[in-house]
């Protein structure tokens, strides 16, 4: 049976004749789609700790008023000891931003073997705004987000990897490619909170929910509307029927997955373990069947997909502990007698992106030029110290501090133009790095795996976030600044052989 990747080769029309500023047209296609994709997701989420510290979490009685929060609550504390409001919030906050990059890991294999990408994505889009609707009802809290989580595991995987099947194999564009792709991901991301974050905290929570809703629907209407500029795309199976069948089983799975692995939380803690190790015997058993040219390359992605992960523990502090700093110790100017919500600090980070990609981009070619160009491994290296040296302007901002003490929004923006320096660096790479050296056959699945670190990573954003109120915050923020500067060392230390491994390859497709 043929699967969606291999059946995508980049069209010639679609990757040279139809160009638009050197790229092909449907790049900018998919870069709106992402836009308004992530003025959902960030919209969302630049409202979604405050919403839970500052209003959920409080009522005595959030039990009867949030389906399944009972539970929910049970199983972590279970694992973690009794929750403050605050802390149940960093763990609800780790759990959704990780199980929405967990999903993609399932979504990639509903697109390569049945739905293929297209269809995916549509699925995705249309889940995704069913879910940010249902945010806007306090009982359905729980069963929103996990209808998000659904719609994004259908959704990231399959819109990345079409912007990769614009491109041949070896073509040079291909990284600025995902580093203008980028910009689509933070000019929406960029947007959200100010419109978003300002109804939320303004006007009430449950707009600033209904407006990252209507983004996603713009999001899937330039999509659905502009299907003739992205590559051709056969199904992956002529089956009628196995694709209907098998979204209904992500449909059911997933939320039983996620229902079960809470519900491990609350045995004994040998058989979370047991169960671990049983799962990492899977994954070695999965690769060592691998091709032997596949295997090598399959493996450089997950090495470097892991230490990633570190990466995303720290970045991800922006909507989880960093927005709780801006909205209780930052001093917010006022324009024109509007004081600037304090969700607005989760503009800083696109804003720098969109406005300092275009420098790296130059930067990049300069050294290309001169063949001096780091390798994607050891650009990836760079961002995560960069992102461990941004949180010590935090740690020198915070000396001295007393609860209620508020110090100048200008420390954040210190912070943030120091890790988003380094964002720039790894996550884009990243993104190429994954669809550069992954097997066609499995690209989107390997696509999935990327997501999958970014699981790991955004669920211990979470659990790093308990301790936000149980240390000083200089010391919450040196630990961050420590676990950045670790990866980015270990992701220079292994970066040689891995660099040989995916330089082989290039030499291959090259050929």
């Amino acid at each position: 049976m043929a699967t969606a990747s291999q059946a995508v080769p980049p069209a010639p029309d679609a990757g040279h004749a139809r160009t638009w500023l050197g790229h092909p047209r449907g790049l900018f296609i998919l870069f709106l789609t992402e836009m308004w994709e992530r003025f959902s997701y960030y919209g969302m989420r630049s409202i979604l700790v405050l919403y839970m510290v500052n209003h959920l979490f409080i009522h005595p009685d959030v039990g009867r008023r949030v389906l399944f929060f009972d539970q929910v609550k049970h199983s972590l504390e279970a694992l973690f000891g009794p929750l403050a409001a605050q802390a149940m919030s960093s763990q609800v906050y780790g759990l959704y931003t990780g199980f929405v990059y967990f999903a993609p890991f399932f979504g990639g294999l509903l697109a390569d073997r049945l739905l293929g990408r297209r269809r995916c994505v549509i699925a995705g889009g249309v889940l995704m705004a069913i879910g940010h609707f249902l945010m806007a009802v306090e009982q359905m809290f729980f069963p929103a987000l996990m209808v998000l989580i659904l719609g994004n595991g259908c959704f990231k995987p399959n819109i990345s990897t079409q912007v990769g099947a614009l491109y041949p194999p070896g073509d040079p564009r291909r990284d600025r490619a995902f580093s203008i792709f980028y910009v689509g991901i933070n000019l929406g991301a960029f947007l959200s909170p100010l419109v978003c974050g300002t109804l939320g905290q303004r006007v009430g929570w449950h707009w600033g929910f209904a407006a990252a809703g209507v983004g996603m629907v713009i999001g899937l209407v330039l999509y659905l509307s502009n299907q003739r500029l992205l590559v051709g795309e056969p199904l992956p199976t002529e089956s009628k029927s196995a694709p209907v069948a098998g979204l209904a089983v992500y449909l059911v799975g997933i939320p039983l997955l996620i229902g079960g692995l809470l519900w491990v939380l609350t045995l004994p803690r040998a058989i979370p373990a047991t169960a671990a190790a049983i799962a990492a015997a899977a994954i070695l058993f999965w690769l060592a069947r691998l091709p032997r040219d596949e295997r090598p390359r399959v493996i450089a992605i997950c090495v470097a997909c892991f230490i990633v992960a570190a990466f995303w523990a720290v970045y991800e502090q922006q909507g989880n502990t960093l927005q709780l700093w801006a909205d209780r110790n930052a001093r917010w100017p006022s324009v024109f007698g509007f004081q600037l919500p304090s969700t607005w600090y989760q503009a800083f980070n696109p804003f720098m992106i969109f406005a300092f990609t275009p420098v790296l981009q130059g930067v990049w070619a300069w050294q290309s030029a001169r063949n001096q160009e780091p390798s994607s491994l050891t650009k990836m290296a760079i961002g995560c110290v960069l992102l461990g040296l941004g949180f010590v302007v935090m740690i020198v901002a915070s000396q001295g501090m007393a609860a209620d003490t508020r110090r100048s929004v200008m420390w954040l923006v210190s912070s943030t133009f120091i890790y988003t320096i380094g964002e720039l660096y790894l996550s884009p790479i990243g993104l190429s790095f994954v669809t550069k050296v992954a097997p066609a056959r499995i690209a989107s699945m390997m696509m999935g795996v990327w997501f999958l670190a970014n699981f790991i990573g955004n669920y211990m954003s979470g659990y790093l976030g308990t301790f936000w109120e149980r240390m000083p915050h200089a010391s919450f923020f040196l630990m961050l600044m420590t676990i950045g500067i670790a990866a980015g060392v270990m992701l220079f230390a292994i970066g040689r052989p891995l660099d040989r491994i995916v330089g082989a390859h290039d030499r291959h497709a090259a050929g």
